[in-house]
């Protein structure tokens, strides 16, 4: 009985030998598919894998077949994903730091599937770019389905926020008190995954770190709050605005730098930043940032090359910044 079954199932075990076995340098002759599939208990003649060949070209998938005395047969030509494209995903996947080292290797080996089983051995190869800090919370897979739910059902949600211990553990914030947030995007900054929500209680918008977010529960019956705050909420400018995705106040800031600095702010900020050139070759640029420490932090990066213009009390906030990190030197010293 389980050899009539085999039997039934013959045309997608021939899929499934010259996916996994063949490609444009690898050929299976009608003979040697024969003998693979008596691996599975399937019996085939010479004339039925013909029609077989046949029938799956027919349904769209690309069989070629190579006419040769030594070397020749059928191979599967096309597939789902070109090499390049699969090596992107894989990069991706190594490089994403809310994945963890044991999910990566899990998802790149499930990538290699999808190339040839010659090509595959290709992005094996790539795996060890990663080296990478990753995250240890294995439930963000799960973390991510249930904020992808809750927004599809209109409902908000309560979790238990963690945060790391000088143990390096990961442990929950202010004795395990819930939040209640109604949820409304998810975005990847900083290779990490963000939840963009509006929090219930401070009657504001706000963003939470995915990978340390723990027993998420929607909370059913009810419906997600901040509809009119998201109606005019630009994700993308948000998160620019937003340093390393931490909180502040958002400030239109005047800065002056060097022409060859310009790339920078575009960068960051997009093309919709007022920039004006100045009678002394500089160039005046507005943008709009949460001014925060992560902030200033920011702005010292790109040197003495750029001033802070306005408004004033950034500008010194931006000075105070500076002069308490040369007083803690001073200190040592």
């Amino acid at each position: 009985m389980a050899r009539a079954a085999n039997q039934k199932m013959k045309l997608l075990y021939i899929l499934k030998i010259l996916s996994e076995k063949t490609d444009e340098m690898h050929c299976l002759s009608a003979q040697d598919i024969i003998a693979e599939l008596s691996a599975y208990g399937v019996c085939a003649e010479r004339k039925s894998i013909y029609d077989d060949i046949e029938c799956l070209n027919c349904f769209g998938y690309d069989i070629v077949n190579v006419k040769a005395r030594s070397g020749g047969g059928y191979y599967l030509a096309s597939r789902e994903f070109e090499l390049p494209e699969l090596k992107l995903l894989v990069d991706a996947v190594s490089a994403s730091r809310f994945i963890t080292q044991k999910k990566s290797r899990e998802l790149i080996a499930k990538i290699e599937r999808l190339a040839g089983p010659y090509e595959g051995k290709q992005l094996q190869r790539q795996v060890f770019v990663a080296g990478r800090v990753k995250t240890e919370n294995e439930s963000i897979y799960y973390n991510v389905d249930r904020i992808h739910k809750a927004i599809q059902d209109n409902v908000p949600v309560t979790f238990i926020y963690l945060a790391w211990n000088i143990k390096k553990e990961l442990k929950p914030r202010h004795g395990g008190k819930q939040y209640n947030v109604s949820p409304w995007a998810l975005t990847w900054q900083d290779e990490n995954y963000y939840l963009i929500a509006y929090d219930d209680e401070e009657d504001r918008i706000k963003h939470f770190r995915v990978d340390k977010m723990s027993h998420i529960t929607e909370r059913t019956g009810e419906s997600r709050k901040g509809v009119e705050a998201f109606q005019k909420f630009d994700i993308a400018e948000y998160t620019n605005r937003t340093f390393g995705m931490f909180g502040g106040e958002p400030e239109i800031v005047t800065l002056q730098l060097p022409e060859s600095m310009i790339g920078i702010i575009l960068d960051r900020f997009g093309k919709d930043v007022d920039i004006r050139q100045k009678q002394d070759g500089s160039f005046s640029v507005r943008i709009e940032a949460a001014v925060s420490n992560q902030f200033y932090g920011w702005l010292s990066g790109l040197g003495n090359k750029v001033l802070v213009v306005g408004p004033e009390y950034v500008r010194e906030g931006y000075i105070n910044h500076m002069k308490k990190i040369l007083d803690n030197y001073g200190q040592e010293a």
